[in-house]
């Protein structure tokens, strides 16, 4: 078997994980915040205020965290697809030119792109609902 293939498949099996985790999280996250706001009625305390801002601080957190490392990541994708391009007019005996190759390559990019853009919501719903879950109600 292939390495490259297995790591192929790894990478993509882990960014199908990340959308599952984020998928369960997200709901979870919600429906605790919501349970919250309602349980918090017209005089939230400086607990709830704090959360309540948390909600909103945190989202353009992830929002710059994901921008930004996207942008790193197309960068370095565009990177290494000129070098393989380059390469395939210097030496075209070494690099076949095929469609399949370069389709593998540019779905490749923008997974690990996706993958990148994903992280940090991911990363912070999983923490929110642990958090949130173990969170004690009055």
């Amino acid at each position: 078997m292939n390495t490259m293939a297995t790591r192929r498949r790894r990478k993509s099996k882990s960014l199908a994980a990340q959308a599952i985790e984020l998928g369960v999280a997200a709901p979870q996250v919600i429906a605790l915040r919501a349970a919250r706001i309602a349980a918090a009625g017209a005089s939230p305390s400086a607990r709830d205020r704090e959360e309540f801002y948390r909600m909103g601080a945190e989202k353009w957190l992830a929002l710059n965290e994901a921008w930004n490392s996207m942008a790193a990541q197309a960068f370095l994708e565009n990177q290494k697809l000129a070098l393989s391009f380059v390469q395939s007019l210097w030496f075209p005996w070494t690099h076949p030119s095929s469609a399949k190759a370069a389709s593998k390559k540019l779905t490749r990019a923008g997974l690990g792109i996706l993958g990148k853009g994903m992280a940090p919501y991911r990363r912070r719903a999983v923490a929110n609902a642990k958090r949130l879950g173990r969170t004690k109600r009055k």
